[in-house]
């Protein structure tokens, strides 16, 4: 018979727009016995069905388990929505059910990219490049001439951000049924800012979320600072830099943020009179003012590369602008964070429920190829061994280090760095242990490239 017990599927009777979400545990994700996904469960029932012995423990990070007395023909699996807010630095991911216009967060993870050590990686092997071709060495000679790029080539840097986001996506559908994805393709609506055009909601021009879209983007180009005085964490305004009566139009390039004491004083006064005494600060907003926010467009790009992979991927994937986003941030009472923004992605009317916990996943590779290490001078000084294995763990495992008496009593969890002479070292949340031996390490997960750590949510990400 179907498994009709409640679980946290189940919508709550729906409660008005505008008071906070309630925070809850985040759920446990759940597997049948030939390893399908399931509804996801709460923590409480996961442990009662280990305890009893009908699951087993399939993953430890993200938890996941797999029962062995039930198959999907068994059992209701209404699914669940995903959530993606994409970023330069971090993507956040939010999985939610949603239910007659409420969505109730059931996990979040806040994805963690390596494109800046990427692109600082390629800008030093082209150093590299550069300075063996300028030498009196024996060298390849450059090739100008048979480069191509394919169509919808991506830099490296970028095409890592659409990879591991992809990745993540693909692993939460082995462990849930996803029936549809909500993904921000574009940071702003162009059309709405411009006001030209056939827009497919006239509430961008009309309706609640007019004005939206251009303060979302001051904001984000003038980096949240007032452009006069560089003042954070007050209300600003948008301020025509060259005032209106005195010709200066609304169009992008004549707009900045300011906050109230500067608006007000400023009036309408031109900013070259008003920097009188700033000349430098009076160059650099107007040379800013017509600077396009190319950190933004390179992430528009991704945002688009993205929306073309989810698509192949999946049935349904629903685009949504950054500027509905924060109006359903704002209407709901949710504070501003990468996983929160991926979970008020998209249309709903109600938020009720959003994960108290968040899981940081940061992109940390899989090693190197290079064998060896360089002095200043660019000549070998040691040698890295070709085994990657020591002792039955390799470097980047999560595993538990139970230490009995010593300097390095206690329990110890995290990834390790593994050692020939089998001391390890290992990554904990409260920093790094050295010096462990290999026998009291217990594996938990192996290595796949990635660091993982729990917060809760709203604070900083932990710096690894």
């Amino acid at each position: 018979m179907p498994d009709t017990s409640p679980g946290v599927g189940h919508v709550t009777p729906s409660r008005p727009a505008g008071e906070r979400a309630r925070e809850g545990h985040p759920i446990v994700f759940v597997l049948d016995k030939h390893g399908r996904p399931l509804q996801p469960t709460n923590p409480a029932r996961a442990r009662k069905l280990l305890k009893q012995g009908r699951a087993v423990v399939a993953r430890h990070t993200p938890f996941v388990i797999r029962l062995k007395d039930r198959t999907v023909a068994q059992s209701e699996v209404d699914g669940v929505e995903l959530g993606i807010d994409p970023g330069s630095k971090h993507t956040g991911i939010a999985v939610f059910t949603a239910k007659d216009g409420e969505r109730r967060g059931l996990y979040a993870i806040e994805l963690s990219h390596r494109g800046g050590t990427i692109r600082d990686k390629l800008a030093a092997r082209a150093a590299y490049r550069r300075g063996r071709r300028s030498r009196n060495l024996r060298h390849r000679a450059p090739r100008f001439a048979n480069r191509t790029r394919p169509e919808g080539w991506l830099a490296p840097s970028l095409r890592h951000r659409v990879d591991t986001t992809m990745s993540w996506t693909k692993r939460l559908a082995r462990w849930a049924l996803i029936r549809a994805v909500h993904v921000e393709r574009v940071a702003f609506d162009v059309h709405a800012i411009t006001n030209g055009g056939p827009l497919e909601g006239a509430e961008y021009q009309h309706g609640t979320l007019a004005g939206t879209e251009v303060r979302e983007y001051l904001l984000a180009k003038w980096g949240r600072a007032c452009a006069y005085c560089d003042a954070t964490g007050v209300p600003l305004n948008v301020d025509h830099i060259h005032p209106r009566s005195r010709g200066g139009s609304d169009r992008i390039s004549n707009l900045c943020t300011a906050c109230i004491p500067c608006n007000d004083k400023k009036s309408n006064q031109p900013v070259e009179d008003f920097l009188r005494d700033s000349p430098r600060r009076s160059a650099r907003i107007l040379a800013q003012a017509k600077t396009p926010l190319r950190d933004a467009a390179a992430v528009n790009s991704t945002r688009r590369a993205l929306w073309r992979a989810l698509n192949a991927t999946f049935p349904t994937v629903h685009t949504a602008s950054g500027g509905r986003t924060k109006w359903n941030r704002q209407r709901t009472s949710t504070p501003k964070t990468h996983t929160l923004d991926a979970l008020c992605v998209g249309r709903f009317d109600v938020l009720a429920r959003i994960p108290a916990r968040v899981l940081a996943v940061a992109a940390t590779g899989r090693g190197t190829y290079a064998r060896t290490r360089t002095d200043k001078y660019g000549f070998p000084r040691l040698r890295l061994p070709r085994r990657k294995h020591a002792f039955g763990y390799q470097t980047g495992d999560l595993a538990r280090a139970v230490v009995p008496s010593g300097k390095k009593t206690g329990t110890h969890t995290g990834r390790i760095a593994v050692r020939a002479t089998g001391s390890f070292n290992i990554k904990t949340a409260h920093g790094l242990v050295q010096g462990i031996r290999h026998q009291h390490f217990r594996l938990l997960q192996r290595a796949d490239g990635y660091g993982y750590s729990t917060r809760a949510e709203g604070t900083p990400t932990p710096v690894r």
